[in-house]
């Protein structure tokens, strides 16, 4: 069974800054913000959150195909996916354009301050999912990218009658009422974060329960509270976060949960067996800087899963 990621691709551009930002954001005087953050380090690493659910989906062994746009700075990205096994077909490739960058600012308190510039991405609208023979077998990841993208990929799924999930993540702002409706309407999961349903509920003028039961499945993370995920006429479950070896950066964290929970939807897992395989693969990706620079084997995921989790024939089968 295949997974079609759809979203961006991008280079990010990876900062610290040495400090809080609340200690320099005055409360009284947002309306007329003006800051500036010297940073200590900077890094420029794959990433886009196509490309980042693609990269664990890969490393977790599951078939993955990736639908996208870049532009002319792609072609060592692109080698680094195929390596992987990826299918990178459904990437337009714009010669006269850069692949989107992402400009990420992390606090010492893990807060963060986002720019980003869409480049090559918003070509991702001229790529169809039938180009790539989606079929109703098929789990498609509808990720944050340009949003006319996002809803005409939503359109081609309930078309073909494949499952799609959706995650407005971080174009939540960016959705309005309709876009957001949309994506609920024939979605076979809903996943966000807990600030982000409190954005969805504010735009849609829904309340987070009536999100929460507008999806046949709905997965709320929560940072180190770890996830709970919402089944129609079952009570919640409970998913806790795996203690990382050192929390180094949580960018892309979210990206590699996601893809862990696709993974263990698409290979039919307990519901609560692929929560917890979305919670490891997020912890790998914040023990290193950066959101594809983590990597494991089936056979080593499968151990550190055990070592948290205890032994789940399921899961062995699957991995192995």
């Amino acid at each position: 069974m295949r997974v079609i990621v759809t979203g961006s691709l991008a280079y990010d551009y990876i900062m610290n800054f040495p400090g809080k930002f609340s200690d320099h954001i005055l409360p009284d005087k947002v309306h007329m913000l003006t800051v500036s953050f010297l940073v200590d380090s900077m890094k420029r690493l794959r990433g886009g959150t196509a490309g980042n659910i693609a990269y664990n989906l890969a490393l977790l062994g599951a078939e993955t195909s990736l639908v996208s746009a870049a532009g002319q700075d792609f072609k060592d990205y692109q080698a680094q996916l195929e390596r992987l096994g990826i299918d990178c077909r459904g990437v337009r490739v714009v010669a006269d354009e850069f692949t989107a960058s992402c400009f990420i600012n992390t606090d010492l308190s893990n807060n963060q301050i986002v720019a980003f510039y869409p480049g090559a991405v918003v070509h991702a609208r001229e790529v169809t999912l039938e180009s790539i023979g989606l079929t109703k077998d098929d789990w498609v990841l509808i990720s944050p990218t340009d949003p006319e993208s996002m809803m005409r990929h939503m359109q081609e799924c309930r078309r073909a009658g494949a499952k799609y999930v959706f995650d407005p993540g971080k174009q939540t702002p960016r959705l309005d009422r309709h876009q957001l409706l949309s994506g609920l309407d024939g979605c076979a999961a809903l996943v966000g974060n807990d600030y982000e349903f409190g954005m969805m509920a504010r735009a849609t003028g829904l309340t987070e329960q009536q999100l929460i039961d507008a999806a046949p499945l709905t997965v709320m993370t929560r940072g180190e509270q770890g996830s709970r995920i919402f089944q129609r006429g079952q009570a919640p479950i409970e998913v806790p976060v795996v203690a990382p070896t050192a929390v180094v950066d949580p960018t892309g964290a979210g990206d590699a949960y996601l893809a862990g929970l696709a993974f263990g939807l698409s290979k039919r897992l307990p519901l609560d067996v692929a929560g917890r395989v979305a919670a490891l693969a997020a912890t790998y990706a914040i023990e290193l800087k950066g959101c594809q620079e983590h990597a494991f084997t089936r056979a080593a995921f499968l151990a550190r899963y055990t070592a948290a989790f205890g032994a789940t024939p399921a899961l062995a089968t699957t991995l192995t």
